[in-house]
């Protein structure tokens, strides 16, 4: 497949001033903070006695994008496509087999785990189900306080406590929740945990993984809204990975559209719903339900 790439045009464009485009002054200068090129995550297939490779799973097959500062990317596709497997490169919980993943420059495919550590402040990741991604067995205050130990360990157990009770007040939560655990909540709330937890250690970079999929629809927008505000804020770059394409459009400044392992169009979220190029963008499309 050839991909269509219609990339959004650099300053001097007039753009639209809603909450996708006040997020950061980097955005308006049109400084990458992330560059993927020629990404492949490709896995093993063993068979046999002697559990020999047999072949290659492609999950992600020579995938190159960038994340403007300030912005949000949508990445689209069914499920199987290779989006998550493309988040979860980006935080090396999966590690590449080529390509290069630069951040602000810096080529962090290769890193070892100690030389990406300063990297995990930098970019964090919401997962798509807010129960299984939450240790049932820690209170939301250790949950949120892990992390702050991790990365502050300056910080005393009181101001980890402190600091915790005003990430659950940011993301619209009371601070007494700190004592109860992840089962005493519903699956908004623990959503709302979870990015609080991807808040704690003050990221630039959050990688959205479905993170309203696994929600009632009544959820979702409060959860949506949330993100935006909060990307506002603080200024923060989403990489938002979704399959439903309303949600898609709403958040998404560029959207990236894959298939099979590739990105087979990327165009801004203006070109790719008004007038899609690839055939199977063309296919997504025509699938959404409209009244």
């Amino acid at each position: 497949m050839v991909a269509v790439d219609r990339r959004i045009q650099p300053a001097g464009e007039e753009k639209k001033q809603d909450k996708r485009h006040s997020g950061g002054l980097a955005a308006a200068h049109g400084s990458s903070l992330l560059e993927v090129k020629n990404l492949k995550v490709y896995f093993p297939v063993y068979s046999g006695l002697l559990r020999r490779v047999r072949g290659h799973i492609r999950a992600v097959d020579d995938v190159s994008f960038s994340v403007l500062a300030g912005t949000t990317v949508g990445l689209v596709g069914e499920s199987g496509s290779g989006k998550t497997t493309i988040g979860r490169a980006l935080v090396k919980l999966i590690k590449p087999t080529s390509g290069s993943i630069r951040y602000r420059g810096v080529d962090t495919a290769n890193l070892s785990k100690r030389a990406f550590f300063p990297y995990r402040k930098k970019i964090q990741m919401i997962f798509q189900d807010p129960f299984h991604s939450l240790n049932p067995r820690m209170s939301v205050g250790q949950i949120l306080g892990e992390p702050l130990g991790i990365h502050f360990p300056h910080l005393s157990p009181s101001s980890r406590v402190e600091r915790s009770a005003v990430l659950l007040e940011q993301v619209g939560l009371k601070p007494e929740y700190l004592r109860r655990y992840p089962h005493e909540f519903s699956g908004g709330q623990r959503q709302r945990i979870g990015i609080a937890r991807a808040l704690a250690v003050e990221p630039e970079f959050i990688i959205c993984d479905e993170p309203v999929s696994a929600l009632d629809v009544s959820v979702q927008a409060a959860i949506i809204n949330l993100l935006q505000d909060l990307q506002e804020q603080l200024g923060l770059t989403y990489l938002f990975i979704a399959h439903d394409l309303a949600v898609v459009e709403h958040m998404s400044d560029h959207v990236l559209v894959m298939t099979q392992g590739r990105i087979v169009e990327q165009a801004s979220a203006e070109d790719i719903y008004s007038s899609p190029q690839h055939p199977y963008t063309q296919k997504l499309l025509e699938a959404v339900p409209r009244l």
